[in-house]
């Protein structure tokens, strides 16, 4: 099949591509950057666009079969219009020029965030409602886009569907160990909360065969569309024991020292009120969105997924956890 990826050079892109090729497809890449030259890909299947600003090629999307769109603006800290344009205009055009160029499936990564209420979230599935707190405007872009998808769908025509997959996490990880580590390593990180809180974190081949089944799932079933699902583990672990696991393993002391959540929701909302105030672009130490993520729990049911899409995690835990080790090491 010919599938084009957008975001197909990030860290789940980039996973994708290779697990499609490998498979025989025909795929193409668009990304704002020019492609590093890899082993599993040429240069005349990626195509440098700005998804906010330029047109799809015609003669890109004929003929395909199905659009992944994995590209967004993800953070906790920034400029709404720039989420806007990024996650919800962006968006808004590809699944024009996709319905226009009669691609029949469509597949976004969606986000658990859309869902985020600042409370605790325990084996949430997907009659959660839309979160509506006003903390982070990654989550309400991202929500106003899935539901934007989902209701593109058009039974018989154009397949649509939302995945949530949480806190990808795996080796070339640009964001959540990494910035984990680094915040370790500078005595800057504390336990927020108990320390008891449960989550989701689901490693990146996991996420990437949950994209790979939803895209087997719909070209069985002409009539899957409309829905999103979350992606997950299906082994939530206690997030801070799990952290210190991770720094055992590779030679860092543990965290033990700690501030409550009602002190740590505090000072982001403070932060957030003098970067505001001042104009800082960069990201505050703590925001109120940072602060319920590091305090709640968060993990969800994959049941939905396990039934309609044939989705089950591929690699647990300590298997995921046991293989990272080295590259952890060289960080």
């Amino acid at each position: 099949m010919k599938i084009i990826i957008t975001g197909g050079t990030g860290f789940l892109g980039s996973s994708l591509t290779k697990n499609l090729l490998d498979a025989g497809h025909e795929v193409h890449t668009i990304s704002r950057r020019p492609l590093i030259k890899t082993k599993f890909q040429s240069e005349n299947s990626h195509h440098t666009l700005d998804l906010t600003k330029d047109t799809l090629p015609h003669s890109l999307l004929s003929g395909t079969d199905v659009f992944f769109h994995i590209a967004a603006k993800a953070g906790v800290w920034g400029n709404y219009s720039q989420y806007y344009n990024a996650n919800v205009l962006a968006t808004e055009k590809i699944l024009t020029a996709c319905q226009a160029a009669n691609i029949p499936r469509f597949i976004y990564t969606s986000t658990p965030s859309v869902v985020f209420s600042g409370k605790s979230i325990n084996h949430g599935d997907e009659s959660l409602t839309y979160g509506n707190t006003g903390f982070s405007p990654y989550a309400e872009t991202k929500s106003i886009a899935e539901r934007k998808v989902l209701k593109a769908n058009e039974i018989g025509k154009f397949q649509t569907l939302a995945l949530r997959p949480h806190l990808v996490w795996g080796e070339n990880d640009p964001h959540l160990l990494p910035r984990v580590i680094k915040r370790h390593k500078k005595g800057k990180l504390r336990i927020i909360g108990s320390g008891q809180n449960k989550v989701d974190l689901t490693h990146i081949d996991n996420v990437t065969h949950a994209h790979v089944c939803a895209m087997k799932a719909m070209v069985k079933n002409k009539n899957l569309g409309g829905n999103p699902y979350f992606i997950g583990q299906d082994e939530p672990i206690i997030l801070w024991e799990w952290l210190n696991e991770v720094f055992q393993l590779i030679d860092l002391p543990p965290i033990k020292q700690k501030i409550s959540f009602r002190n740590a929701f505090f000072v982001g909302s403070t932060m957030e009120g003098i970067w505001n105030v001042l104009g800082i672009k960069k990201e505050p130490p703590m925001t109120r969105f940072v602060a319920c993520q590091l305090a709640h729990d968060h993990w969800f049911s994959i049941e939905s997924a396990r039934k309609d899409l044939g989705y089950s995690p591929i690699k647990n835990m300590e298997e995921a956890l046991e293989e990272l080790i080295p590259w952890l090491n060289s960080l």
